[in-house]
Formats: C-alpha cells, sequence, structure tokens
C-alpha cells in the first residue's frame, strides 16, 4: 500500500537525563537557557505567545507556543518560510517530560514533515539527538 502523498512524517527523539524535572523544565522554558542548547530566542511561556528562534545557520523560526502542561508538556509550531516548497516548512514540536527513577524522560516530538521535504526530514532525525546532547551538558553543569 503506498502512503498517502498528503500525509505528514514526524521525528520522534527520546532520552533520559539523570536531572529532575523541574531543572529539565527551566532549561526547555527560559530564554536565556534556551539560547545555550538550542538558539536565541524571544520566548516566553505563556500560550499564544510568538517567538523567534535565530538559527546560527542564518535562518529564523516563526513559532508560537501551543499548549503547556506546567513542568509536564511544552508545544510550540516551529515554522520556516522559504521560496523552495521543499525548505518551507509547517511543524509542531512538543516536548514531554516524565519522571524517572534515575532523573527525567523527555521525549521530543517533532510533526508536519511533507513527503517532498526529505533534506528537512532528515536535519530534524539528525539534528534533535545533538540538540539533546548540548541540552544535556548545560544540564550538567548547571545548578
Amino acid at each position: 500500500m503506498k502512503p498517502d502523498d498528503n500525509e505528514t512524517r514526524h521525528v520522534v527523539v527520546e532520552r533520559e537525563f539523570s536531572h529532575p524535572p523541574e531543572k529539565v523544565w527551566r532549561a526547555l522554558t527560559q530564554p536565556h537557557l534556551i539560547e545555550e542548547w538550542l538558539m536565541k530566542n524571544d520566548f516566553q511561556l505563556a500560550i499564544g505567545h510568538s517567538f523567534h528562534l535565530h538559527g546560527d545557520w542564518g535562518g529564523v523560526l516563526d513559532c508560537e507556543v501551543l499548549a503547556i502542561e506546567q513542568g509536564k508538556m511544552l508545544s510550540y509550531s516551529w515554522n520556516l518560510t522559504h521560496d523552495d516548497p521543499a525548505f518551507d516548512l509547517r511543524s509542531v514540536v512538543t516536548f514531554t517530560l516524565a519522571p524517572v527513577p534515575t532523573g527525567t524522560r523527555l521525549r521530543v516530538e517533532q510533526a508536519g514533515f511533507r513527503p517532498d521535504q526529505p533534506q528537512a526530514y532528515g536535519g530534524a532525525k539528525s539534528g534533535w539527538p545533538r540538540l539533546l546532547s548540548s541540552l544535556e551538558q548545560l544540564l550538567d553543569r548547571t545548578v
């Protein structure tokens, strides 16, 4: 059976951190910490807040906070406007935190990759594990 041409794909990455959920949550929601592991930003933890993520690669992502479950889940749009449809991305990133005996399990899902966006999809598949490594380094060196 051939997948529907309109079907979108998603990337899911899970990682356990030896830090409590409260500490991981802070790193996901405080702008100065987000900048250290993800990108420069003007993030605010408020549903409906529009913000930008500024990539080192020169791109700017247009985002909006879509959902918050304090300390447990954060979801926002992750959109890149581009003239080339293969790079014109409309996606949603959701972070879900769960306590585990050794710290926190973080699940990151980015959904919305169209079939004509293999490079963006591949970039997310390889990029999120690298970003989570940067997050872990941040968590290890902060109190």
